[in-house]
């Protein structure tokens, strides 16, 4: 079988936020992903290869085709297709800002590049962090390129989009931790096991307003200090080495 022209045409519609949005689903690629992604979210659509689908004993999908390798291809957003793409329902994460009392938590503010996004989700499942709260002019996570980054991550963490001013305002006696270059180093902080971690933007960093909201400032010294070298730390890999040392 072929995918429809109908199908084809949905596929390619979702590399844009706005019909992701209007249909409420995403697309997912690969046999890791969509298998993560099988176990809690609704599936519209799976496209696969019959060697993948010959493994499947039981699959809980709205429709499921059988396509050859040439046929994933016409539908597949990846250079190199993996034997299956599908279709899914975007989950409905409740906000509770009141986690942050209780556990670890990541505030994302301004993130652009979709591939740091999904690369800080699934920072974010190994360091079992749950809850990452975004600014509205992060990337979505529902794009192609941070779903396929999250390597199924974002099956088990909750990413909501929120007004960081909002979320940071109430917060009273829970320690607010920002990446900055300047401040603390971070390898002689003591480090709590709650609170909100603070990553800004690749080019510009935490914008001023919320900066003026962080009550510790954090920074990962270089190393020798003294050595001229890269200016700064690529953003997903700052967020790797900051939760590391928080666990």
């Amino acid at each position: 079988m072929k995918i429809s022209k109908n199908r084809l045409k949905l596929i390619r519609s979702l590399n844009q936020k706005k019909y992701r949005d209007q249909y409420n689903i995403f697309l997912a690629e690969g046999p890791k992903l969509v298998e993560e992604l099988l176990k809690v979210l609704p599936c519209q659509f799976i496209a696969a290869t019959p060697d993948w689908l010959k493994h499947k004993k039981t699959l809980t999908a709205q429709e499921i085709v059988e396509v050859s390798p040439e046929g994933l291809k016409q539908g597949s957003l990846l250079q190199n297709p993996q034997q299956v793409l599908a279709l899914f329902e975007k989950p409905n994460h409740t906000i509770n800002p009141q986690i942050i009392n209780n556990s670890l938590c990541l505030a994302l503010d301004d993130i652009q590049s979709p591939g740091n996004l999904g690369t800080i989700v699934r920072l974010a499942d190994w360091f079992g962090i749950e809850d990452i709260f975004c600014s509205y002019h992060t990337a979505d996570i529902f794009n192609p390129k941070a779903v396929q980054a999250t390597m199924g991550a974002i099956a088990r963490v909750r990413v909501h989009y929120i007004s960081l001013k909002q979320l940071i305002k109430p917060l009273k006696e829970t320690p607010v931790f920002g990446a900055f270059l300047e401040g603390k180093s971070i390898y002689e902080e003591n480090l709590p096991n709650k609170g909100l971690i603070v990553m800004g933007n690749e080019g510009s960093g935490i914008n001023k307003e919320i900066e003026s909201m962080i009550t510790n400032k954090l920074y990962i010294p270089n190393y020798p200090q003294n050595r001229e070298g890269s200016e700064s730390l690529n953003v997903a890999l700052a967020t790797a080495i900051i939760c590391a040392e928080f666990r």
